[in-house]
């Protein structure tokens, strides 16, 4: 009676079982039941990326090989293949404005990054008040750029501005942002000056990831300051080095505030960098597809720079 018990018992289930197998086929694959619920989560930034980057990123692209004029609608969307970028290469004015770019880059970044190290290095330290310092030398990347821009007139009137006077003490008297010869170094300051807190933040996290044993071996051997951070600090922060590096040589080919508030690109073209001449081409002079092929060159151009530098550090930082 037991055997015939467990047979019917496994007759039963048999038919369960099969089924259950066939529920387990017929599930949709992919998403799990209520996985939608996930997707509403993310559908507003999902959305807000489409609409406000993707959608900007190919319409560049497109425009790049057109004509267009903004007064002439849509319908004046009209292709010209690769003119645009012959057009560039015969434009004296964008080759001025990639100088003025590469001058703006070459002397702020550099500036930025040496003394944002110094910095970090020195507010590392145990300091009275540490962490109030830190907070003000950080300042500045996080005040609107209006208020920054705003000040730093203030400070470098001619007439009037407390940097003037102190240079006259010393026979110093620049026009700056009234002189086709001081605009430039007087963005170059500003751009310096709003930098230096975020680059030592930087460092100061590098810093602290760096391996404690190594130092200490140094001082038993009996190393300098100089040997010690050649040997130890250098190769410890270099990949945050090359970080800040390419963020600031994309900060600085998009910089446009500071420019559009101060100097409208002038006096005359002497602060006209390519972000501002983009924008000029675009949304002054109304030759969009002209200034979205300008876009891309920079884009090219910027890409080509991260690339060296990053291939650059390849093997010499302390931890590949």
């Amino acid at each position: 009676m037991g055997t015939a018990t467990v047979a019917e018992t496994s007759a039963a289930a048999k038919p369960t079982a099969a089924r259950t197998k066939k529920r387990t086929k017929k599930a949709p694959p992919g998403i799990r039941p209520k996985g939608w619920v996930g997707l509403l989560f993310i559908l507003p930034n999902l959305l807000g990326v489409i609409a406000f980057t993707l959608i900007p990123l190919v319409s560049v692209v497109v425009l790049a090989f057109t004509d267009w004029n903004l007064v002439s609608g849509l319908g004046g969307i009209r292709f010209t293949g690769t003119d645009n970028f012959v057009a560039i290469a015969q434009d004296p004015a964008f080759w001025k404005a990639v100088g003025l770019t590469l001058v703006y880059a070459g002397v702020s970044v550099p500036l930025t990054v040496i003394l944002g190290l110094a910095l970090g290095i020195a507010l590392n330290r145990p300091l009275p008040g540490r962490a109030a310092l830190r907070a003000i030398f950080f300042l500045p990347y996080i005040v609107n750029i209006v208020a920054v821009g705003m000040t730093w007139l203030m400070l470098m009137n001619p007439n009037s501005g407390l940097v003037n006077q102190v240079l006259g003490g010393l026979g110093l008297e620049p026009g700056w942002f009234a002189s086709s010869n001081w605009a430039l170094p007087a963005l170059i300051v500003m751009a310096v000056w709003g930098g230096v807190g975020y680059a030592s933040l930087i460092y100061m996290s590098a810093l602290q990831d760096a391996p404690r044993q190594l130092y200490e071996a140094a001082d038993i051997d009996g190393a300098g300051a100089w040997t010690k951070f050649r040997v130890i600090t250098w190769p410890s922060v270099l990949p945050s080095t090359i970080f800040l590096v390419v963020t600031l040589i994309i900060g600085v080919s998009q910089g446009f505030g500071l420019i559009a508030l101060i100097t409208a690109g002038g006096p005359g073209d002497s602060t006209t960098t390519l972000s501002y001449y983009m924008y000029q081409t675009g949304f002054q002079f109304y030759r969009f597809g002209y200034a979205s092929a300008i876009g891309l060159v920079t884009f090219a151009g910027v890409l080509v720079l991260t690339l060296l530098t990053w291939r650059a550090q390849r093997g010499r930082a302390l931890h590949d």
